[in-house]
């Protein structure tokens, strides 16, 4: 196969959503699997080591304190995605800390694969904290709002 082909080819599985392609020509068979994206480690993941010979102990006093987490309600995220407090960039945010949110009113936008999905609130509350910074990825039931 022409390599210049082949380049096309590799190109256009890498700018595509496909993750394999298989071609099979006159000249041999082509087979092009596309990596799979390593998972995002946020800002809220944290690494710990601990040697192997410190007791059981010292491992429970190396994990963040339980207090860190948020303590009221939260509306997480549905899916994966980038996260976006306003419909458009200069627009007012959704929500803002202190506003009053009852069920069902939209929150956020996370857009995925190019998609704009606006987020619902699943319970009433005021918002507490926002959890995530606009335009950051966002994963499946990462908390975004904490409400009281």
């Amino acid at each position: 196969m022409d390599l210049r082909k082949l380049k096309t080819l590799v190109d256009l599985v890498s700018e595509s959503n496909i993750s394999e392609l298989e071609i099979t020509e006159a000249e041999g068979k082509v087979r092009i699997v596309k990596a799979a994206p390593t998972p995002f480690a946020g800002p809220a993941m944290q690494q710990y080591v601990v040697p192997m010979s410190a007791p059981a102990a010292a491992v429970v006093e190396a994990a963040p304190a339980a207090a860190s987490a948020p303590a009221g309600k939260i509306i997480k995220s549905p899916m994966v995605g980038t996260f976006y407090r306003a419909s458009a960039p200069g627009a007012k945010p959704f929500v803002e800390v202190g506003d009053t949110v009852k069920q069902g009113q939209a929150v956020c936008i996370v857009e995925a694969m190019k998609i704009l999905n606006e987020i619902e609130s699943e319970v009433d509350g005021v918002v507490k904290q926002v959890l995530v910074e606009n335009g950051q990825p966002v994963e499946y039931g990462q908390a975004l709002f904490e409400l009281e």
